[in-house]
């Protein structure tokens, strides 16, 4: 490919041709759908030299910032959407599922067991409530909702200032606001805990830059996992959002279906003291 033979009318085409010896027959088609919807944006928005400019520099600064603590391009891939869409892509269920989602941020692979009903931050002062659920599956004559005694479930949650555990191990001590819960013979988990406050996207890198300029937020949540041995794989699903930034969510993963508000004071005997 010569300057001579790139022309705005073939330039997909002629960059398409030049993959042609890729071996890899799903890394061809990757590039060319690529290429095509590239220029296909380029297109679009006609950008001019400096604003191309910009957009390497951009590109170039989210690489600079990632290290082995945070992927900044994972960042970007949170609020461009295409985590999420690759997420429901790869886990396309039969409309009685719940609906997929990522893992979302500071999820850890050990969490504290943990009773039915304790309470998995008993030493905040801050506005509480009872968080109830029911994991149910598909039954073997194909009924939906079929409890599933015995699951696994996960849960992790930002404290009332927006941050994890994992964030603050000079405040909060390992396993706060975490906990593995399984669930009773009718398939329900209950416990104790504190409302959570929407948890920062960090703000010092260039993803932080275009939620600002756009005037996205994070809203607070508390997400829940749940297993069934020998049943199926991690059922990802956000049970709990309460925060003013829902609609304006800097990562696009939350759920509308299953976002819930609470009224406190909540109570519940269940739960221990």
């Amino acid at each position: 490919m010569t300057s001579g033979d790139f022309t705005e009318a073939n330039a997909t085409e002629t960059v398409i041709e030049s993959f042609a010896a890729t071996a890899d027959e799903r890394l061809r088609a990757i590039l060319d759908s690529l290429v095509g919807h590239l220029h296909g944006f380029v297109r679009d928005v006609e950008p001019s030299p400096a604003e191309w400019r910009a957009a390497i520099d951009f590109l170039t600064a989210t690489g600079q910032k990632c290290d082995d603590a945070r992927q900044e391009f994972i960042l970007l891939s949170d609020v461009l959407g295409v985590s999420m869409l690759t997420e429901v892509i790869n886990n396309r269920t039969s409309g009685t599922a719940t609906e997929t989602t990522v893992l979302g941020p500071f999820h850890v692979g050990e969490s504290p067991v943990r009773e039915l009903g304790a309470d998995i931050c008993p030493d905040d002062d801050s506005e509480r409530c009872v968080v109830t659920g029911r994991v149910g599956g598909q039954g073997a004559d194909g009924a939906a909702d079929t409890p599933l005694a015995g699951a696994t479930v996960d849960v992790w949650q930002a404290n009332a200032d927006g941050f994890y555990d994992v964030q603050q191990p000079d405040l909060q001590p390992a396993g706060n606001l975490r906990g593995l819960f399984t669930t009773d013979p009718a398939g329900r988990f209950w416990f104790r805990t504190m409302v959570p406050g929407p948890y920062p996207i960090p703000t010092d890198g260039p993803v932080g830059a275009l939620l600002a300029a756009t005037r996205r937020h994070r809203p607070g949540a508390r997400r829940t996992n749940s297993i069934k041995p020998g049943v199926g794989g991690w059922v990802p699903r956000p049970t709990i959002s309460v925060s003013k930034f829902v609609s304006s969510n800097g990562s696009v993963a939350t759920l509308t279906p299953i976002e819930v508000r609470t009224d406190p004071p909540v109570s519940d005997s269940r739960c221990t003291s």
